[in-house]
């Protein structure tokens, strides 16, 4: 559980991780050098590649250029058993608990899991919610399945408890790509509270400060994906990981003082 391991030091050395998502179909080539080199001095502690859907893009050559390209864990982030690539260093392993279509609770793993092991990729068990945004994003469409209410923090609490004592290591709180509303903060404190492992929430997420106060409600990995496919956005890569490893922020204060 190598990059497992990366991503709970990473939450207890700085607070918090911050990860983020690229889209092979939306993120071209020649742009990488220039993405990578603001990632690699700005704080960013990994990637996720993954979409609901790959049309343009190769899976398997964007994976591969990334993990030769940069030192960060690149981690799977499954749209379909399609993306499944062994150049990856690890994948989450997503199973779609907010939702009753069996084809993303247990249906695509079946197939996935031997091409897993194959390939020798290290499969983190992750709880994945999906929390209604404000819109039809692309995966509440794909998956066929129905949000958990904005107001419902309950319901949030009790899915991610289930996820934990199915065996899960980590519940994704997703309100989607291209989020009119981000996962509520009273929702993330309540799954928090309730939970005893790192919940990770993304979606929507479209500046510093809104990162921070999903921190303080008590996410532990930030997700930003859509944001930052604009090049002209790259110059908030350090400002988000300013505001999401909150030990760095006290560590700085302590030292300041």
């Amino acid at each position: 559980m190598k990059i497992y391991n990366h991503l709970i030091n990473t939450i207890e050395e700085k607070g918090a991780a911050f990860l983020i998502l690229l889209d092979p179909d939306k993120m071209e080539e020649y742009k990488i050098d220039e993405f990578l080199n603001h990632c690699s001095r700005s704080g960013v502690d990994g990637f996720l590649i993954g979409g609901s859907i790959i049309t343009n893009g190769n899976f398997h050559s964007f994976t591969s250029n990334i993990a030769k390209q940069s030192k960060l864990p690149v981690i799977i982030f499954p749209g379909s058993v399609n993306q499944v690539s062994p150049e990856a260093h690890a994948i989450l392993f997503l199973s779609l608990i907010s939702g009753r279509n069996p084809e993303y609770l247990i249906g695509e793993h079946v197939v996935a899991a031997p091409l897993i092991k194959k390939y020798n990729i290290e499969a983190i068990p992750t709880g994945y919610i999906i929390i209604e945004s404000g819109t039809i994003t692309a995966a509440l469409y794909m998956s066929g399945s129905h949000p958990i209410p904005r107001n419902k923090t309950g319901i949030a609490a009790a899915t991610a408890l289930a996820g934990e004592y199915l065996g899960m290591k980590l519940i994704y709180l997703e309100a989607g790509s291209g989020a009119e509303n981000t996962v509520p903060n009273e929702m993330i404190k309540a799954v928090t509270e309730t939970c005893s492992i790192p919940v990770i929430v993304g979606g929507g997420i479209k500046t510093p400060a809104e990162a921070k106060l999903k921190i303080e409600s008590g996410a532990k990995i930030i997700v930003i994906g859509n944001f930052l496919e604009d090049a002209n956005n790259w110059d908030m890569i350090k400002d988000f990981a300013d505001a999401i490893h909150k030990k760095s922020q006290s560590a700085e204060a302590i030292k300041v003082k």
